[in-house]
């Protein structure tokens, strides 16, 4: 069976780290670190990840400055606020919280925000850096994935990697990442033609499709690293529901050297990364 890469206890481990840093810091800089959320209506799944957002960074000593807007706020009203806390230097980092409803342009948003307070590294500027290899601040859930597989020492370099995905959240900026450890990356999607070809070929896999277990035991090289990005909530025959990720946990566990649970494997990290972003934007360390 697969060893699972633990990354509740990693992200726990990260926040313990993060504590003692504002803790050492808060008196010479003069106040906490500040991280504004925004969200915008009423998605269930949406209020649970503010909520847990919020319980973090509590624990680590990160004052939150987070805004809740009905479901009919404009764009003009959204951009006011960000605005204002790209101004506010009691915040570092300014988070939108996604999905939005459908008459507001996220995008735009984005674009609004100043690039170092973009703790999500989502930002073009913040990508741009990325894809130079210059410091910046990086997307939470790939920099998440990465911090992972340093834990456990597992080599990047050299090996074959395969990204199922090529979302700008977490697709595109993985490969990157990975290129960046010296993987040789390949990039797959819903286009890709012999995708079992594709996957049995990586020596680690990601996969970030959103689709529930796509990812089966004849698709994974034996042996390999499978990180499963995906959160799907999935309801039986009873109506009982339960939340599982685009990769078969229990057949691949069997073929594979290492795999990260759902939930508890990449979920916690995306938390932590962006806890440790706001950490570094708020003691300088990002510029």
């Amino acid at each position: 069976m697969a060893k699972k890469l633990d990354g509740k206890a990693l992200a726990k481990k990260i926040k313990t780290e993060l504590q003692q840093r504002v803790s050492a810091l808060q008196s010479k800089i003069g106040r906490p670190p500040g991280l504004a959320v925004l969200m915008v209506g009423d998605n269930p799944a949406s209020a649970v990840y503010v909520r847990n957002k919020e319980k973090a960074c509590s624990q680590v000593g990160i004052a939150s400055f987070g805004q809740h807007f009905p479901g009919d706020t404009t764009q003009t009203e959204l951009t006011e606020v960000i605005q204002k806390l790209n101004q506010d230097p009691q915040v570092d980092g300014i988070l939108v919280q996604l999905p939005l409803p459908e008459h507001l342009d996220s995008t735009l948003l984005l674009y609004q925000t100043d690039p170092s307070k973009d703790v999500d590294g989502l930002h073009p500027m913040n990508l741009g850096q990325l894809i130079r290899g210059e410091k910046g601040l990086r997307s939470c859930t790939p920099a998440g994935v990465i911090r992972l597989l340093e834990e456990y020492n597992i080599e990047l370099q050299g090996k074959q990697a395969v990204v199922l995905g090529r979302s700008i959240l977490v697709g595109k900026p993985m490969a990157l990442m990975l290129l960046e450890a010296n993987s040789t990356v390949t990039i797959a999607h819903s286009r890709s033609r012999n995708l079992e070809a594709i996957t049995r070929n990586a020596d680690i896999l990601v996969a970030a499709v959103g689709r529930p277990e796509m990812i089966t035991a004849d698709m994974v090289k034996p042996g390999a690293v499978v990180i499963d990005v995906g959160i799907n909530r999935v309801t039986d025959q009873g109506g009982n529901s339960r939340l599982v990720g685009d990769v078969q946990f229990d057949s691949v566990a069997e073929v594979a050297e290492f795999i990260t649970p759902v939930p508890g494997g990449v979920g916690p990290m995306t938390v932590a990364i962006l806890l440790q972003n706001t950490v570094d934007c708020w003691s300088g360390l990002i510029d």
